[in-house]
């Protein structure tokens, strides 16, 4: 690993520990040259599966649109940021662990809507109201009914 202070490639590891519930591995390195001190984050890469629209169109899997749309349900909900990062990472995790190279939105929607009823059903209930496109009232209270069971 190149230091960023001095450029030079001779850097040691002086400490490394597991962060991010043990998805990542924090560095803390030292330069041989210069002495600086620096950390570093690493991470496995994983290639997500793409997202195959109704309309048979194929979009990249898209993080922050995962994130908007979570947000925009649980807005105004007790539910703290930590706690939609790892509804994300457990959302992430279980589309990698399909082995699947394509995943339908029907697929993902249905993902996102039992994890939102796990972590807030009034969430769900504005997420699966967009979702399954609810036409009245009588829609929102099936659900709500569905809730219960």
């Amino acid at each position: 690993m190149f230091c960023p202070f001095c450029s030079i490639q001779e850097t040691k590891v002086i400490d490394s520990r597991l962060v991010a519930d043990g998805h990542q591995v924090r560095r803390r390195r030292e330069c041989t040259m210069c002495k600086e001190r620096f950390t570093t984050f690493e991470m496995a890469e994983l290639v997500m599966p793409r997202v195959v629209k109704r309309d048979g169109s194929r979009e990249p899997f898209n993080e922050d649109k995962l994130r908007a749309g979570l947000q925009r349900a649980l807005e105004k909900r007790p539910v703290s940021t930590e706690q939609v990062e790892q509804c994300i990472s457990r959302l992430k995790s279980a589309m990698r662990a399909t082995g699947e190279r394509e995943i339908t939105s029907e697929y993902l929607g249905n993902l996102i809507m039992d994890a939102l009823k796990e972590l807030d059903k009034v969430a769900y209930v504005r997420f699966a109201s967009v979702y399954r496109s609810f036409e009245d009232i009588r829609e929102f209270g099936e659900e709500i009914a569905r809730l219960g069971d």
